[in-house]
């Protein structure tokens, strides 16, 4: 733990955030050290991930850091030379550290990431759409899954030639009767709709107000799609309202209601106590009307229009009619969309639960395979698939002998054999069993190959990741780097400073004058226990006249220890009592009760002991820290001298903003 803290705080911690990928690398090299360059792409880097938002790339602060990365970079060409990176357990220690960088990295930087960005961007605006849906299920048969899309198909066919405009194709040929009412129009959504109709999100928020789009696929069939507009989101209301209900009754003798306790509020009645008496919402009325918060889509239109036009918290409406009745609503206060650091974990939660985050997790697997070149050798997994039994289902299948027959390949000598996916097969029989439980053992071992492919290709994305994502690879570099560091720094100063003896005691008489006493109080220490609180006034007094000797023999007994008593030598500013009481000797302070010390305290000082130097026992710690910074001095101005360093001046002036 203690390396762990020591390799991150010295170098640059990796606590921060990944940065996004440079759009554009700047190669330029800014200074070498013993010939190796460092880009500008590294150091900017490294400098803004270290100074966040104190990264001004000022002159002042860019020299200062060019300073502490020249030094650090000199303690790694030393770590080189010294061949640590040759040494296995560092290389262990560093392939550890990957595994568990890339075991997420993929996921985070090129699935979640986006997903979360593109979801931020879509809360922004809530989408006026219309659609035109012809249902069928997304496991219906292929008979039936054509004839609905030549369905969708004949009615755009229609739309595009005029024989109808949109609101009459919806009212006659939609299956969401809802919107088909209202000429198909959904009205206003937000992001995310709900699981299963990403692909409609998409084209909500991409398409060209008025275009007819389509068909467009989701859980519910086929859509052509219509955006009529956009606004800023709402975001979300937290109100409580009265209802007046219209069932049963006549609708004037509801309005009269509704209207007598709107005067009430006009005329400065609490809404809250108005809503206990007199709303007719049982699930509300006795938390004075309590809704909580909302957004869009959760209430009738006219509701939500209402609520959302109030424009300050503890406005209320005038009466609106919904289905239910008559309401004044309300306003408790208003959310909007905050900053992308307070909204991403919720959006985090939301991506992931949602069915996009498999979708996007299939494309980069496509991207992948496509970029690396993948190709599949179908003959030898059909005669594996085809000579499967009964008992690939149950827990007594054995993989047959490791077969070197290939399956599929990849770019980088990336092959994968048939044995690898039977011992794979092997493995993971829970998978198996429950993959054979209901199908037969061909369909099964296909649906498991699938599952392995991914696997093996996500292997192989892992083995490209300093390839093909620039800031994993400086990452790596940080943890490679930082290794080496702590190791080199550890045996050329820390050892050093803590096992040469002779060096130290050297050390500490150069430099004695630095180690030394303040004026100090050399005092008594006087603990009543915490079942004699009662006595503790007569016992500080008692303590003023006389010595400890004196206090213990008149309060305590051979039976019971009332008060014990020890002897310590403190500074004044080390001990909050002594600095708020007379430096003197004589003086009694305060006493302070502290459970951890088991009663009541108090100090009385014996003797001022004047300024004196410190011995090295006493100051070992403090000798020890110095003489380690001595050394690592020493040891930078040797670096220096071993290693050249040469600073590109041009680039350097080129990096200081104006």
């Amino acid at each position: 733990m203690v390396k762990q803290l020591l390799l991150l705080t010295a170098l640059l911690p990796c606590c921060v955030a990944l940065s996004q990928a440079q759009t554009t690398a700047d190669t330029r090299t800014l200074f070498t050290v013993d010939g190796q360059p460092v880009s500008v792409d590294e150091f900017v880097y490294i400098y803004g991930k270290t100074n966040a938002d104190n990264a001004d790339f000022s002159e002042p602060s860019l020299r200062e850091y060019l300073d502490l990365y020249t030094k650090f970079k000199l303690k790694v060409s030393r770590a080189r030379e010294m061949r640590l990176d040759t040494i296995q357990a560092l290389r262990d220690e560093l392939a550890g550290y990957r595994r568990q960088l890339a075991d997420s990295y993929l996921t985070d930087r090129a699935i979640t990431e986006p997903l979360v960005q593109e979801l931020y961007e879509r809360i922004q605006r809530d989408i006026d759409l219309s659609h035109v849906l012809v249902s069928v299920a997304p496991d219906a048969a292929p008979e039936d899954t054509l004839a609905a899309y030549r369905r969708i198909e004949s009615i755009k066919r229609q739309l595009e030639a005029g024989e109808y405009d949109f609101a009459t194709a919806a009212a006659e040929f939609s299956a969401d009767r809802y919107s088909a009412e209202r000429g198909g129009r959904v009205g206003f959504l937000t992001a995310p709709l709900p699981d299963g109709l990403y692909n409609l999100e998409n084209v909500a928020y991409t398409a060209t107000p008025g275009r007819l789009v389509g068909p467009v696929r989701t859980k519910l069939g086929y859509h052509l799609v219509q955006v009529n507009g956009s606004r800023p989101a709402r975001g979300e209301i937290e109100a409580a309202h009265i209802l007046v209900r219209t069932e049963d009754r006549p609708e004037g003798v509801a309005i009269a209601r509704i209207d007598s306790i709107y005067q009430a509020l006009e005329t400065g009645a609490d809404f809250q106590a108005l809503a206990v008496r007199a709303s007719e919402d049982a699930s509300t009325a006795a938390k004075g009307g309590y809704i909580g918060f909302f957004g869009i889509n959760r209430f009738e239109p006219a509701f939500e229009d209402a609520a959302f036009a109030l424009e300050s918290d503890e406005a209320y409406t005038e009466p609106v009619r919904s289905q239910l009745g008559f309401h004044v609503i309300q306003r408790i206060s208003r959310k909007g969309i905050q900053p992308f650091n307070l909204e991403r974990p919720q959006l985090e939660r939301k991506v992931k639960a949602d069915s996009r985050f498999a979708i996007a997790r299939r494309r980069m697997l496509e991207r992948i395979q496509q970029r690396a070149n993948f190709r599949q050798r179908d003959p030898a997994l059909n005669q594996f698939v085809a000579s499967l039994t009964d008992t690939f289902r149950n827990f007594r299948w054995i993989a047959p002998e490791a077969s070197p027959q290939v399956l599929f390949e990849m770019d980088n000598d990336f092959t994968v054999t048939l044995g690898d996916f039977t011992n794979w097969l092997q493995n993971h029989s829970r998978e198996r069993l429950a993959a054979g439980r209901d199908q037969p053992p061909a369909q099964a071992a296909r649906e498991l190959y699938a599952t392995f492919v991914e696997e093996q290709v996500l292997r192989y994305e892992e083995n490209q990741l300093e390839k093909n994502y620039p800031d994993f690879a400086a990452l790596m570099r940080e943890y490679e780097e930082g290794i080496l560091l702590f190791e080199a720094t550890k045996l050329e100063v820390w050892d050093k400073a803590s096992q040469d003896s002779v060096g130290l005691a050297e050390f500490f008489v150069d430099h004695r004058d630095d180690y030394r006493w303040s004026e100090r109080a050399r005092a008594t220490v006087f603990l009543v226990g915490l079942k004699y609180q009662d006595l503790l006034p007569a016992i500080r007094a008692h303590a003023m006249d006389h010595d400890a000797a004196a206090v213990r023999e008149q309060f305590n007994t051979d039976d019971q220890v009332v008060v014990s008593v020890d002897e310590a030598t403190y500074e004044r500013d080390r001990l909050p009592e002594l600095q708020n009481a007379p430096w003197q000797v004589g003086t009694v302070t305060e006493a302070t009760t502290s459970r951890g010390s088991g009663g009541a305290t108090f100090y009385k000082i014996e003797e001022i002991l004047p300024p004196a130097p410190k011995e090295l026992d006493e100051a070992r710690g403090y000798v020890i820290a110095d003489y380690q910074d001595q050394l690592e001095r020493d040891w930078i101005e040797e670096l220096s001298r071993r290693f050249k360093v040469k600073v590109n001046k041009k680039v350097f002036e080129s990096l200081i903003a104006e």
